[in-house]
């Protein structure tokens, strides 16, 4: 999974470079191309180039976070403006930035590129301004992208201290995370007051969350807190004088006590407040006009039109037919019972896991690193593209672990200076089993999500915001089509491996069932738990959490699927109609050489070049 869709920072869209404050809408902003003129004497795709590069960073001076993200220090020290006003009075811009690209530039004298672009950037447009009636439905405080969380893992992550000026930046954003975070409860009791509350379950989440992030020194006498040891760690690093380091700490201290500290007591309060009086219902069918918003949320994951009935019947028949596939490699193991009872089997095989210790997840986060070290060897036979960032592999942080989900990948930064980062969620070590290492490194790492996005932010010659959009169909569904790619290149080697490659596409199908069940068909949260015990080979805590998930994220999960089955089924199209013709580093350069885009534009892609080569 991508932290995109939800990056782990202030919450995530980057469409014109907006970056959101929650998965509320992603918002866009920027100024009317009316203010900076351009040049009649070039072509009409110079002229939309330069209208694109001056609406994108524009657009990007808004916010502050996307800035850092994208490696930039301009507002280092400010957060995100994440009020409605503000956000209504960028979603005007949107309307002139659309309406003046309509009037001023011919599609028909663009390029074949630049026409993308332009579509892109109208259908972008117009599905923001469709957004607005759901403002208020996306869970600004939740167990996966809430704000709590945001905040310190944006801190962490994103907030670069390479001189003085930035560790003044860093207590400054410190300093102003009371109002940030003031703006943000208010948003949450103004979804509440029009009936949109998270269920029950997720409030001890958040509240637990809070409480561990102002815990440690200086909130209480422990240990140095997450942030505050961030901070250390950083400004150690700088070379400083004593004396100046700890002037910079004891600032940064007063802004953990006097700001921080009471933003998160504020938002507990809040929390609990809203707890007294949330419901156990779970799905989205709950919220006023829920229907249409599950609907909205399933077109806008998978850019098709599919209705829920038929991404639950694909679910159930996806299941079926990888459980078949799973029962030949249980033979081929020398296994007698069902397939449950070899889930049960996997389940219990101390085998499987490592230590739950320190040394044992030391060893997981190596292995990781190995099997992608190994893949990267490998990819010249399948892309004749590959990515210039660098890729680490990281622990999930303590503060948030026992929320987070298992594993998902952090896009670098535009610039080089900081990595792409598959984060392992080690907190449940039983929940990492080994023999669904290897697919999931490859969906996080290479040839997945690091790859993908990666390129996206290198490709030359495509304005800004498609080098930072996202499309979760696309990306996700690669990052599924990824794991399979392995066992055609001759991996997977051992049967357990490649059961554990089916049990993760098992996961993926199943999530096509829960999902629709929960929001469409009426489940409970405990239905949809026991359909992927009784499904899969999951242990019982990595169930619950993916239910959790699902409930606040509602429809993202059905795009993995649906994704990887649209990137094939082009694949296999093509393979049929090309004969040897076919290249697979050609089809998978076509794949990734345009960046994000929905489905029915990538299968028009694919179209026009089997139309090339026939």
């Amino acid at each position: 999974m991508i932290m995109k869709h939800f990056l782990l920072l202030s919450a995530a869209a980057l469409t014109l470079g907006a970056c959101g404050n929650s998965e509320q809408a992603a918002k866009t902003s920027g100024q009317s191309g009316q203010d900076a003129p351009i040049a009649m004497t070039q072509n009409q795709n110079q002229k939309l180039d330069i209208w694109f590069e001056q609406e994108f960073m524009a657009s990007i001076k808004k916010f502050p976070q996307t800035m850092t993200t994208l490696g930039m220090k301009d507002d280092y020290d400010k957060w995100n403006d994440p009020s409605q006003a503000f956000y209504l009075a960028n979603l005007e811009d949107t309307r002139q930035q659309l309406e003046f690209m309509q009037a001023n530039f011919d599609v028909a004298e663009l390029d074949e590129s630049h026409a993308l672009s332009y579509r892109l950037f109208e259908e972008n447009a117009v599905q923001q301004l469709e957004n607005v009636k759901w403002w208020d439905y996306g869970y600004t405080f939740n167990q996966m992208f809430g704000v709590q969380s945001t905040i310190p893992a944006f801190l962490i992550s994103r907030h670069r201290i390479d001189t003085l000026e930035d560790a003044q930046a860093y207590i400054a954003r410190l300093e102003g995370v009371r109002g940030y975070m003031a703006a943000q409860v208010e948003n949450a009791r103004t979804s509440a007051a029009k009936g949109i509350m998270p269920p029950l379950y997720v409030y001890s989440h958040v509240i637990r969350d809070a409480n561990n992030i102002i815990t440690g020194a200086p909130f209480d006498q422990g240990a140095p807190s997450t942030l505050l040891a961030d901070f250390d760690s950083k400004i150690e690093k700088l070379g400083l004088p004593a004396a100046q380091v700890q002037e910079l700490r004891s600032n940064a201290i007063a802004a953990l006590t006097n700001s921080f500290k009471p933003a998160y007591e504020g938002l507990i309060t809040e929390m609990e407040a809203q707890q007294a009086k949330a419901s156990t219902d779970d799905g989205v069918w709950k919220l006023p006009d829920g229907a249409e918003y599950y609907k909205f949320r399933l077109k806008r994951m998978t850019t098709t039109d599919m209705s829920a009935s038929e991404i639950h019947d694909l679910g159930l028949a996806e299941v079926a037919r990888i459980h078949e596939e799973m029962r030949a490699i249980m033979k081929s193991v020398n296994y007698e019972g069902t397939l449950q009872e070899f889930f049960v089997h996997l389940k219990t095989d101390s085998t499987q896991v490592y230590e739950d210790s320190d040394a044992g997840r030391t060893a997981y986060l190596t292995e990781a690193e190995n099997l992608i070290n190994i893949m990267k060897t490998r990819l010249d036979d399948v892309f004749l593209v590959k990515p210039k960032a660098d890729l680490v592999v990281k622990q999930v942080e303590a503060f948030r672990a026992k929320s987070a989900g298992k594993a998902f990948y952090n896009r670098p930064a535009a610039d080089g200076s900081t990595p792409g980062v598959y984060y392992a969620n080690l907190y449940e070590i039983t929940d990492m089993p080994k023999y669904q290492m290897e697919a999931l490194a490859y969906h996080e790492g290479v040839p997945g999500h690091h790859m993908q996005i990666a390129i996206q932010q290198e490709l030359e010659n495509i304005p800004k915001f498609r080098k930072f959009s996202s499309v979760t169909a696309y990306s996700e569904g690669w990052g599924l089509y990824s794991e399979y790619l392995p066992k055609e290149m001759g991996f997977y080697q051992d049967p357990y491996s490649d059961f554990g490659r089916l049990a993760m596409e098992l996961w993926r199908a199943a999530r096509l069932v829960v999902d629709t069940g929960l929001h469409d068909k009426q489940w409970t949260r405990q239905q949809a738990i026991d359909y992927l015990l009784d499904n899969t080979p999951n242990p019982e805590n990595d169930c619950v959490k993916a239910i959790e998930r699902y409930i606040v994220m509602p429809g993202q999960a059905t795009a993995y699927k649906i994704g990887m089955l649209k990137i094939l089924e082009l694949r296999e199209d093509a393979k049929t109609r090309l004969g040897d013709k076919f290249d697979i580093r050609e089809y998978h350069d076509v794949i990734l050489a345009s960046g994000p885009v929905p489905l029915n534009i990538m299968e028009e892609r694919v179209e026009a070049w089997i139309e090339t080569k026939s």
